[in-house]
């Protein structure tokens, strides 16, 4: 291929990797949150998949209707939904001391299910799927060349980079809230001692990380897709815990591992291009693939935070 070629392919993906990595790095930083603060949330792929639904329904019924910003009534009712399935998340494991792992299976299950349900009961069944007109894109480089086409993105993958991981790194690090989550995660009798209310930490860390979460699956039906669908989701919660581990429970670290992810999920769909004699499963693995690599490699010896996936019980 001649230089123009490549430059469009690398242009490509380039601008793809933000796109792709946009709900992985809000998922991954509402994960680390949670984690952080001593629980295991696998409830975030149901939680993400709930997102998306509610974000989709009500976006498309406020638009029916004819109300004007809707998407946003849409992003503002999955943070809701998010927020719900996090303190049903907090019952289970933070009030009831129930198993971490079940009891987040159990989130994840019973919010897929709720989207499916919901979904047929909104919208019926119909051959052809509902769709909203989506969010937007723009460049904040206008129309200058390369770069102004590499940073063609949604104003959510904006926010996500520019402002949710520094502003996500200040608060774990450099604020009393943050020092409390992670007070809680590594060592809740001293931080009950010192006077911070673990129950009540353990809850706000949850119920933050839960609308982060919904709204990275918000992002897929209400900006890159603008429908919502059975495989919406296709196992992004399930990376973000892995990208969480891998980063060792940093947010910049996070949204790095979520760049790599997205970097190869751009590449294998641009390598199918260009006609590449692999099986098309192949390409679908990839990523997947790169990402349990990732985290053999980097997750080895990581230092868990003390009370990881430890309920805790005043005496």
């Amino acid at each position: 291929m001649d230089q123009a070629v490549w430059l469009t392919f690398l242009v490509g993906v380039l601008a793809a990797t933000l796109r792709v990595a946009t709900p992985l790095v809000w998922a991954s930083i509402g994960e680390v949150y949670t984690e952080r603060a001593g629980i295991l949330n696998l409830g975030i792929e149901g939680t993400m998949f709930l997102g998306a639904f509610v974000g989709f329904a009500v976006a498309a019924r406020a638009s029916d209707a004819g109300f004007g910003g809707y998407l946003w009534l849409g992003l503002l009712a999955a943070m809701a939904a998010g927020v719900l399935m996090a303190l049903l998340m907090g019952l289970l494991s933070v009030t009831l001391g129930v198993n971490q792992h079940v009891s987040g299976l159990g989130v994840t299950l019973l919010g897929i299910a709720l989207s499916l349900f919901g979904f047929r009961l909104v919208f019926g069944e119909s051959s052809v799927l509902p769709s909203v007109e989506p969010f937007g894109q723009f460049s904040i480089f206008g129309d200058l060349p390369i770069v102004g086409q590499v940073f063609k993105q949604y104003l959510l993958t904006y926010i996500a980079f520019l402002i949710l991981v520094p502003v996500a790194w200040w608060v774990l690090y450099r604020s009393s809230f943050g020092l409390n989550v992670r007070a809680v995660g590594e060592n809740p009798e001293a931080a009950d001692a010192a006077g911070v209310d673990v129950y009540r930490t353990r809850y706000a860390a949850l119920a933050i990380g839960g609308a982060l979460m919904a709204v990275g699956g918000a992002f897929l039906s209400l900006a890159q897709l603008g429908a919502f669908s059975p495989g919406i989701i296709a196992g992004r919660g399930w990376v973000c815990i892995a990208l969480v581990i891998f980063a060792r429970w940093d947010p910049v670290r996070a949204t790095l591992g979520a760049l790599l992810f997205g970097a190869v999920f751009a590449l294998q769909l641009r390598l199918q291009t260009l006609g590449f004699d692999l099986p098309f499963e192949a390409f679908l693995a990839l990523p997947y693939l790169v990402t349990i690599l990732a985290l053999a490699i980097a997750g080895r010896n990581a230092p868990y935070p003390g009370a990881y996936l430890k309920p805790y019980r005043r005496e």
